[in-house]
């Protein structure tokens, strides 16, 4: 995966939520307004603090989320 340099986490910002470089932007915020329809146009409208590459950045985020497997450890008795 390459770098996400423009996504950050941090415990005191949004409950540690995946952020726009500390801002308190979710990446899921931007997924939601992506599949509510908007356009990239329309967002950098709305938050003109945004840049293209920060959208951009968070659909890679959150498709890399998305084809995270999580492992399973049984537990032997």
């Amino acid at each position: 995966m390459e770098q996400l340099d423009r996504i950050s986490q941090h415990p005191d910002v949004m409950g540690g939520k995946a952020c726009i470089r500390g801002l308190r932007v979710t990446v899921g915020m931007i997924v939601g307004q992506i599949s509510a329809g908007h356009s990239i146009d329309e967002i950098l409208t709305d938050y003109p603090y945004l840049e293209h590459d920060d959208i951009m950045q968070a659909l890679r985020y959150a498709a890399w989320r998305s084809e995270e497997r999580e492992v399973v450890l049984l537990a032997t008795a």
